[in-house]
């Protein structure tokens, strides 16, 4: 069955804002993530339950979330590293829990300090009281293609870590090209691997646009049948963990390139500048998106 309807999961408040260095106020966190809500989307991740210590930036989580306007139309979601980040995440009523690792055991170890093997039980226990609370969980899998540590990624080791996640309860993967080196022949050889085992629908793919191949990567994950994207207003982020890796592929220019190819995102393209525009002023400094750049061209004939 062919549809025209692809989801674009923002991810911007959470993944977009952890690594930048300029501390953002809860207040404007929470006038960002309200923006971002009414641009259409219906599934943002706000906020990380990950110990302050490591990201300083999303230490306010709670604050965020308690005083944040909600849409009921709208996911709101947050990442938790352990049953200690579950509970904090479950006090504020959280929509829906993400849980995250690696597929290679180099970068898995420098993010979460943690073997392969030792993690899946720590998050095991996330996934299973998530459930009992009726909360689903997201599982993010990073550096499916290439490891800052390890080098290239063999799809079969990202498929021992999608069984492990998927045995666990886990009812959606998100296949992170965290350092951004991947190129459409590599999404083709990891999505046949994968794809052979799960249908399209359990995944979602997630790209950071290191050497400007994010969008021939999301077209050809498309043509494979997936149709869920994760994305982040203004192309905010990168990885605090894996030297080189640039921001994530830009909502706006995805919602571009989705509305071209005749898909329907659901979201509005002047309302995603406007968030995209309030953020920087924030930052301090200049996000350098397809889309924005031409909103400043056009602004300044």
């Amino acid at each position: 069955m062919t549809t025209n309807k692809v989801r674009i999961k923002e991810v911007g408040p959470r993944d977009g804002l952890q690594n930048e260095k300029n501390y953002i106020s809860t207040t404007d966190k929470i006038a960002f993530i309200e923006k971002l809500s009414e641009t259409g989307l219906d599934y943002i991740e706000v906020t990380s339950f990950v110990h302050p210590k490591w990201i300083p930036q999303l230490a306010d989580a709670v604050d965020v979330l308690c005083n944040l306007k909600r849409r009921k139309e709208i996911t709101y979601a947050a990442l938790v590293p352990n049953i200690k980040g579950l509970e904090r995440a479950l006090q504020v009523h959280i929509d829906e829990v993400s849980i995250f690792m690696s597929a290679s055991e180099g970068h898995n170890l420098s993010n979460i300090n943690k073997t392969i093997s030792d993690t899946f039980p720590v998050l095991k226990e996330v996934v299973e009281e998530a459930r009992l609370n009726n909360l689903a969980v997201r599982g993010y899998v990073s550096t499916v293609i290439g490891c800052p540590y390890d080098g290239p990624v063999k799809p079969e080791q990202v498929l021992y870590v999608v069984d492990h996640l998927i045995d666990m309860g886990v009812k959606e993967i998100s296949l992170g090209d965290t350092i951004g080196v991947g190129v459409p022949t590599d999404i083709e050889r990891l999505l046949e691997v994968l794809l052979k085992k799960y249908p399209p629908y359990l995944f979602a793919m997630h790209f950071h646009d290191t050497y400007g191949t994010a969008i021939a990567n999301i077209v050809k994950s498309l043509e494979m049948g997936i149709l869920t994207f994760d994305s982040s207003i203004g192309g905010l982020g990168g990885c605090p963990y894996a030297k080189g890796a640039s921001g994530n592929v830009a909502t706006e220019d995805v919602h571009y390139l989705f509305t071209k190819m005749g898909k329907q995102t659901g979201l509005n393209a002047k309302k995603l500048l406007e968030a995209a525009y309030f953020i920087e002023s924030k930052l301090g400094k200049t996000l350098n998106t397809k889309q924005l750049a031409i909103s400043r061209s056009e602004v300044n004939h």
